[in-house]
C-alpha cells in the first residue's frame, strides 16, 4: 500500500542530501569540533558550513546563528534569556494565545517568576490585528514574542507591527519570532522585520530531528539557561551534535527557491480547497491568506481521531493539530472562538514539495468514504 503523507508541519521526511551528510559526518568527519587536530578541524568546518548556510538564507551574519536541539530549545533560550536579562527594566511581556506550547508553557513559568504576560486573542480566522499589539505594548514591556506562521491553521501574524509597536512605545522590549513553520517556506529577513531573536528547526524542512537554530541579533544580550565549556559562545554550551548540524545545513542548501515553491504550494492548496468544497458539512478553518503549506478544516459529525484512524488504515496520514498536543482539543481553534463540535472534528493537512494533486484526489476520495462510513450517510 502506497503512503500519502500530509503531516509535514509535524515533521518531514529527511531529504537525501541531509541523510547522506549526516552519515558522512558520523563516519568520516566525526571529531569533536573543539579538538585541536585534523579530524576536529574537519568537524569544525562542517559546523561552519552549516552556520553559513542558515545565515545566508536569513541574510544575517554567521556569528548571529546559534545551534540548538530544535525549535523548543530555541524558544526556551530566547524567552527565558530575554526576560531574565531585562527584568530590571520592566515586567510586562506580550504574546498571543495561539503560540506553540514551547512558548505558552515558558510564559506560564515566567508568570510564576513575577512577569505579567498579556495574551492577544485571534479573530475567528486566526488573525492577530496590528491594533491589538499597539494597545498591548507599553513602556515597561521587556519582551514581545509572536510566531510568524501559526502551526495549526497557517495564519501569518504581523511581526512587523510588533516591531513598530515597540518603537512607538519606546519600550526596552526585545522582539522574538518563532519562525519554525515559516523557515525555508517564506522569505525571512529578521533584520528587515525588526526581529531580535528568531527560532528555527531542521526537521520541518527535511532535515534531521534534534537540530535547530536561534538567531540573536548582534549586540543583543540574553541570559543562558545552561553552563558548560563555552560552546556556541556560552549561550548553548555542550559538545555540538555535528552530524545533525551538518544535516541541517545540507537541508538548507537543498531547499528549492522559496518563491517558486510557494507558488507551487498555493496551486496545490487551491486544488485541495476545490476538492473539499464539493463535500457537504465541511468547513475550512484556515484563512484564505494562510501559508499555503497548511490547510485546517472540520468535517461535521465525525470526531477527528476516528477519521484519523480511518485514513491511516488506508495509508493516508494527516493530523488533528499540533503534534505536541497529542490529541487534546485544539487550544488554537478554541482561542479563535470556534464551536466545540467543529473543534472536535478538525483535521490539519500540511504539505511539502513532494506532494501531488493525485495524492490530494486520493485523500478527498478517502475522506468522502470515511464520512459515509462514520456518519452512515451517503455522500
Amino acid at each position: 500500500m502506497s503512503e500519502i503523507y500530509f503531516d509535514n508541519s509535524s515533521t518531514t521526511k529527511v531529504c537525501r542530501e541531509a541523510a547522506e551528510k549526516v552519515m558522512e559526518v558520523m563516519t568520516e568527519n566525526y571529531g569533536n569540533p573543539s579538538s585541536l587536530h585534523t579530524i576536529g578541524f574537519r568537524a569544525e568546518q562542517e559546523m561552519r558550513a552549516a552556520r553559513s548556510a542558515v545565515a545566508s538564507l536569513l541574510d544575517v551574519r554567521p556569528e548571529e546563528i546559534y545551534f540548538t536541539s530544535g525549535g523548543t530549545e530555541s524558544n526556551n533560550i530566547a524567552l527565558f534569556g530575554a526576560a531574565r536579562a531585562r527584568k530590571k527594566r520592566g515586567r510586562r511581556i506580550v504574546t498571543t494565545a495561539i503560540e506553540h506550547p514551547s512558548v505558552l508553557n515558558t510564559m506560564k513559568k515566567l508568570e510564576q517568576e513575577g512577569f505579567e504576560v498579556v495574551y492577544l486573542k485571534p479573530d475567528g480566522r486566526g488573525h492577530i490585528a496590528p491594533e491589538q499589539i499597539f494597545r498591548a505594548v507599553t513602556p515597561d514591556t521587556v519582551l514581545v514574542s509572536i510566531m510568524r506562521v501559526n502551526n495549526e491553521v497557517g495564519s501569518i501574524l504581523p511581526v512587523e507591527a510588533a516591531a513598530e509597536a515597540i518603537a512607538a512605545a519606546k519600550a526596552p522590549a526585545l522582539l522574538h519570532m518563532d519562525a519554525v513553520q515559516a523557515f525555508g517556506k517564506l522569505p525571512l529577513r529578521p533584520r528587515k522585520l525588526g526581529v531580535d531573536l528568531m527560532s528555527a528547526s531542521a526537521h520541518k524542512i527535511h532535515g534531521p530531528k534534534g537540530s535547530g537554530a536561534l538567531y540573536v541579533r548582534a549586540g543583543v544580550h540574553i541570559e543562558p539557561l545552561t553552563y558548560g565549556g563555552g560552546q556556541e559562545k556560552n549561550l548553548r554550551p555542550g559538545t555540538e551534535s555535528v552530524p545533525l548540524i551538518a544535516g541541517f545545513g545540507a537541508a538548507v542548501r537543498a531547499l528549492p527557491d522559496p518563491q517558486a515553491e510557494l507558488a507551487g504550494m498555493k496551486k496545490l492548496n487551491a486544488f485541495c480547497r476545490a476538492q473539499l468544497a464539493g463535500i457537504p458539512d465541511l468547513a475550512v478553518n484556515s484563512p484564505d491568506d494562510a501559508l499555503p503549506y497548511i490547510l485546517n478544516f472540520s468535517a461535521d459529525g465525525v470526531r477527528a481521531e476516528n477519521m484519523l484512524h480511518f485514513l491511516s488504515e488506508r495509508g493516508i496520514y494527516v493530523s488533528s493539530g499540533s503534534a505536541c498536543s497529542r490529541g487534546r482539543e485544539s487550544y488554537v481553534l478554541r482561542a479563535m472562538g470556534l464551536p466545540r463540535e467543529r473543534i472536535a472534528s478538525a483535521l490539519r493537512l500540511s504539505f511539502c514539495r513532494w506532494n501531488t494533486e493525485d495524492e490530494v484526489r486520493a485523500f478527498a476520495a478517502a475522506l468522502k468514504d470515511g464520512l459515509a462510513a462514520l456518519t452512515r450517510r451517503p455522500l
